[in-house]
């Protein structure tokens, strides 16, 4: 397997900046006189995941996709911790290095969390967001978190922090078999979706195996984040359209269903049947339909 297998024949252009001392990456589509337009990925994942919808978008955006910190081709937080204020703070050096503002947004899962955050602290520089599944926990899972107490919260984290640190990166012999993984774990992609993915979301290592991109201590989230009220207040702020987008086969908690759509005063839900959680992927025709409805209002 590689990267000839994508059919993408003219992809970005890489470069980097800095934020909290760690060189972030992102991708370029080019097109810098036409309006900004973020593409925020989602956790474990990667900047290229989006490049199906930076294909069909640059002729009329200046697409630019940032990996987040620990992920991609960005450097990994040296004290393997991703609290998620620095992942806005990042966000939010990346608009202001740039010069993006106002900037429309296109954001997945935590890339969503990231991005509702900064929209509801910065309301005047952005422009249009769109959020897919990526308003954090739902009320139910918030309220089941908080039953187990502080303490016990606090010393579980303890412990997935420690093993987390035991735990071995994982090596594939061969590419082939990653591309089997990514497969086995995201059953609605198809075969072409599940090849690009892992020929940019994987890198070599000297022995010659290959290794994921992401930092495996991503999968300890940070014990403490925001109050529910606080975040509610963030997202009180949000003044431009917002497109909160769901997948009916996901296991994402529906913000109409949830009562979190009552936070937003200018956000409208759209739910995709027949979709999981990386609905632009399930349903991408129908996602980019919508999107561009959407944008075009």
């Amino acid at each position: 397997m590689s990267e000839s297998l994508s059919p993408l024949l003219t992809g970005p252009s890489s470069h980097s900046y800095v934020s909290q001392r760690l060189r972030l990456h992102y991708a370029d589509w080019g097109n810098p006189d036409a309006p900004p337009l973020l593409l925020v990925h989602g956790g474990r994942d990667h900047c290229r995941n989006w490049d199906w919808v930076a294909q069909e978008l640059r002729q009329d955006w200046h697409v630019i996709c940032p990996d987040l910190r620990g992920h991609g081709d960005s450097q990994w937080a040296p004290d393997g911790n991703y609290p998620m204020d620095a992942f806005v703070y990042d966000l939010a050096q990346l608009v202001h290095q740039l010069d993006l503002a106002p900037v429309t947004i296109i954001a997945h899962s935590l890339g969503g969390n990231i991005s509702s955050r900064y929209t509801g602290l910065f309301p005047e520089n952005v422009a249009k967001l769109v959020c897919i599944e990526g308003l954090g926990p739902s009320p139910a899972v918030r309220a089941e978190r908080e039953a187990a107490g502080t303490r016990q919260r606090f010393r579980k984290w303890i412990e997935d922090k420690r093993a987390a640190a035991q735990r071995q990166v994982r090596r594939y012999p061969t590419i082939e078999a990653a591309y089997a993984r990514m497969k086995e774990e995201n059953k609605h992609l198809n075969d072409e979706q599940a090849r690009h993915l892992t020929v940019h979301g994987v890198s070599r290592n000297e022995d010659g195996s290959w290794s994921w991109k992401f930092d495996n201590y991503l999968n300890v989230w940070p014990v403490f984040d925001l109050p529910f009220e606080q975040l509610t207040e963030i997202w009180s702020a949000i003044t431009c359209p917002t497109l909160l987008l769901y997948g009916a086969d996901s296991w994402a908690s529906n913000p109409e269903k949830d009562g979190r759509i009552a936070h937003f005063s200018n956000a409208q839900v759209v739910e995709f049947a027949n979709a999981g959680h990386w609905l632009h992927h399930d349903q991408f025709d129908r996602f980019m339909t919508t999107v561009r409805d959407f944008l075009a209002e």
